[in-house]
């Protein structure tokens, strides 16, 4: 197999996956990929690169629902449909992470140095701008929507962590931080909106 930056990256994505952040390192990914640590730098030129590639990958699904037309007037019908656009693809980066350990800190640690590499962050503040956001808000508001995601998703993956074993726990904790989750997306929306 010829090593390309796909397969560092798919190869870094499922290390993330199987052991969490503390074990992607570029030995781990190299040993791995039976290479070199040294021919790594060939495709990435660094980790900190390699971690913005990560986080592109692990939201690279995540669906475009750009208006149709362009909307020119707040109306209710327009914003009310934004408005479930940005549930949408909020929901989606949500469950796009909630399976992967530590991936909340990737994409925000991506979002914080290279917004413009994450698809969802731009498709965030696309819809953004079509609801009655200043302009000098956007950013504001995508890393509002961004860090209440990212937040969560930690949380969750920290507190299930700590319950261990018990189920109903779990279950309870799940419960509770979606339910917090869906509150807190539903609080900002409507401040937004």
């Amino acid at each position: 197999m010829a090593l390309t930056r796909d397969t560092v990256v798919e190869t870094a994505v499922r290390l993330l996956t199987q052991y969490g952040l503390a074990d992607l390192s570029m030995r781990r990914l190299a040993r791995e990929l039976d290479v070199q640590v040294g021919a790594l730098y060939w495709h990435v030129a660094s980790k900190q690169e390699l971690l913005v590639d990560v986080a592109a990958h692990l939201l690279a699904k995540i669906p475009d629902n750009a208006p149709s037309q362009e909307i020119t007037s707040a109306n209710d019908d327009d914003v009310a449909w934004v408005r479930q656009e940005l549930s949408v693809v909020c929901h989606s980066i949500f469950d796009a992470l909630l399976p992967i350990p530590d991936s909340a800190d990737v994409v925000q640690w991506a979002a914080a140095t290279r917004p413009e590499a994450l698809r969802a962050v731009g498709i965030l503040r696309d819809l953004l701008t079509h609801l009655p956001v200043e302009p000098t808000r956007i950013h504001a508001a995508t890393s509002l929507l961004l860090h209440h995601i990212v937040g969560i998703v930690a949380e969750l993956q920290n507190a299930t962590m700590a319950v261990g074993e018990d189920q109903l726990e779990a279950r309870r904790v799940n419960d509770r931080l979606r339910e917090s989750f869906e509150w807190g997306l539903e609080r900002v929306l409507d401040a937004l909106a």
